[in-house]
């Protein structure tokens, strides 16, 4: 599999993802779902903290 190809999937997956557990927590008001925040923020600066804690891909 190209490495670009999965470097724009998981960036619009964290995108997405950062969105539906914000607006989930916007909606049902339980506050955990705002870390939905950590996700959003990572899709939108290209940036995996996981990657760089695990040291185990190279997608950033």
């Amino acid at each position: 599999m190209d490495l670009n190809k999965v470097r724009k999937f998981c960036r619009v997956f964290r995108i997405l993802l950062g969105i539906i557990l914000i607006a989930i927590g916007a909606y049902t008001g339980i506050y955990w779902f705002y870390l939905g925040v950590i996700p959003l923020i990572a899709g939108i600066t290209n940036f995996c903290p996981l990657c760089m804690i695990t040291k185990k891909c190279d997608i950033n």
